[in-house]
């Protein structure tokens, strides 16, 4: 749990590493439990409402509507648990990653006691989704540990401990952690939560469809509107009409600007590291470093024989605009050889986005500016899967009508005035990248592109992405973003295409990965004009 925001991480200027990748990315959720297959839709659909995104969110609120006896109609354009929520290293926790301290600072005492009662409260109602439903998803209550990074004073400690416990945390102050991972005290955080992300997404899939519920996968929204009735178009040229939408996409797909000058994106990387079985006991653990790194162990049940694995995340860094890609697993590893002597190398690697808002909240109810009917969910701020659970009983009870005393807190039409250095530093940030306009190609000409590798051209005004696949064949698209026109830069570690401005990625031949853009890369061929571009 770093003490600092997030937006005090390195913001340094990437260069653009064209490094192939060692090995592929691959959690160990995806990597031991399987994937629910879903059918696509292929026709016209209506509905209550429309959920649009299939992450912990989405799949959240979809079943809680159902429970309701709402019908509910769940699409995402690739399929349940596909996002990035099997991205995550699978931590339940009412500590929050931007601090109790920043957020008493942003949101006051009460803001700061609601956090704490809804993440709490988050990590209850998935403990009785698993109890009601059955879901065999390795759910445990864990203690969660806060200890200090390289340098850090004891004074950190005691000012999350203090804020902490005014919030309503159970926190205590221990003089060691339960075993020698770092010397020192630390914070101990009770009755905390542990689970197998796949497994649980995969069971609240199948328990939102027993409640009647309908899920379809390779659906693509193209065009999200509110109204009398809410219109979602599709990418196959259907529609699906109902009386409320929500879009749970990691980041509004729907929102051209306003919610994304409120909230950065970030990459995090995790490795999987096997360790003998019971050598580290089960927990979270966090340090106070900046980036901070955080711990725990998953068990892996094979057939009469178990094993461990120890995940080690950290390294986060604004998405598009760091250099080091691949050595940031390596440094992970080096960390945990620090802190766990003996570590082999790692069975499992994988990074995932985070949206991390100026306040350290999600943003969470009616879309600003938008019809009534328009609901979002953003900004998980490293702590999705509470913030994705929230997100399911808030709007749910917006729906059906009801009061929720978390309303005000995660409102996504807020201001934060006391968050209003963080907005200027993000958005001076974004306005930076725009200068990768007038800088010269990373590359002279495509000959300099090895295989299984991309970089970006210079043609004239234009610049392009180029990406050399594995046979040879060089695969040409426009550089700009989709979305605001930024160049975006190729990310050897993942093998694709981000956007520095507001995190939009692309695979190698331009196809949207994630939003907020909608639209792939323009073929360059047709590509328009950088004035125009530049301006849309």
């Amino acid at each position: 749990m770093a003490e600092h925001d997030r937006s005090t991480r390195s913001t340094t200027k990437h260069k653009h590493t064209r490094e192939k990748s060692k090995r592929s990315n691959n959690s160990v959720w995806s990597a031991t439990a399987p994937k629910m297959r879903s059918q696509s839709l292929k026709t016209n659909a209506k509905a209550d409402v429309c959920v649009v995104g299939a992450g912990i969110a989405g799949l959240t609120t979809a079943y809680l509507l159902a429970l309701e006896g709402k019908s509910v109609i769940v699409i995402d354009k690739i399929g349940v648990d596909q996002g990035e929520t099997i991205n995550t290293s699978a931590h339940l926790s009412n500590e929050i990653d931007a601090t109790y301290r920043d957020i008493t600072r942003y949101h006051g005492a009460k803001g700061a006691r609601l956090a704490a009662q809804s993440h709490t409260e988050a990590i209850n109602r998935i403990e009785a989704i698993v109890s009601e439903e059955k879901i065999d998803c390795d759910f445990a209550r864990v203690d969660g540990y806060l200890f200090l990074g390289p340098g850090d004073s004891e004074e950190t400690l005691d000012r999350e401990l203090e804020a902490a416990q005014n919030a309503g945390v159970q926190v205590t102050k221990e003089p060691a952690l339960p075993f020698q991972i770092a010397p020192g005290p630390c914070l101990h955080f009770s009755n905390q939560a542990q689970f197998h992300a796949s497994k649980y997404m995969d069971g609240l899939a199948r328990a939102f469809k027993r409640a009647g519920g309908k899920i379809y996968s390779k659906v693509e929204a193209k065009e999200i509107k509110g109204g009398e009735s809410a219109n979602i178009k599709l990418a196959n040229g259907r529609t699906i009409t109902a009386d409320a939408v929500v879009v749970a996409t990691n980041t509004p797909v729907n929102d051209w600007m306003t919610m994304h000058t409120k909230q950065a994106a970030y990459r995090t990387y995790v490795i999987g590291v096997p360790v003998a079985l019971d050598s580290v006991p089960a927990g979270l653990y966090w340090d106070t470093e900046d980036p901070f790194h955080y711990v725990r162990v998953q068990r892996i049940n094979e057939g009469e024989k178990s094993r461990d694995i120890l995940i080690i995340g950290g390294e986060d860094h604004k998405t598009g605009q760091n250099e080091d890609l691949e050595n940031r697993y390596a440094r992970l590893l080096s960390w945990g050889r620090t802190h766990f002597p003996g570590l082999p190398d790692p069975e499992f690697r994988w990074s995932g986005q985070i949206m991390d808002t100026v306040d350290g909240l999600a943003f969470i109810g009616r879309n600003p500016g938008d019809d009534q009917n328009v609901y979002i969910v953003t900004g998980d701020s490293g702590v999705g899967l509470t913030h994705g659970t929230i997100a399911g009983m808030l709007i749910t009870d917006l729906i059906m009508g009801r009061e929720n005393p978390w309303s005000v807190l995660y409102d996504p039409a807020r201001k934060s005035p006391l968050a209003a250095l963080i907005f200027a530093k993000e958005n001076l940030n974004v306005a930076a990248q725009y200068t990768d306009w007038i800088t010269p190609g990373e590359v002279s000409s495509p000959e300099e592109i090895q295989p299984g590798t991309g970089a970006i051209l210079r043609n004239g005004l234009s610049k392009i992405a180029a990406y050399r696949d594995a046979q040879g064949k060089l695969h040409e698209r426009s550089a700009v973003c989709t979305h605001l026109g930024c160049i975006v830069a190729w990310n050897g570690s993942e093998n694709s295409w981000d956007c520095p401005c507001h995190g939009s990625r692309f695979d190698p031949d331009g196809k949207v990965l994630n939003g907020p853009a909608i639209a792939p890369l323009e073929p360059v061929e047709t590509e328009k004009s950088s004035t125009a571009t530049a301006n849309d």
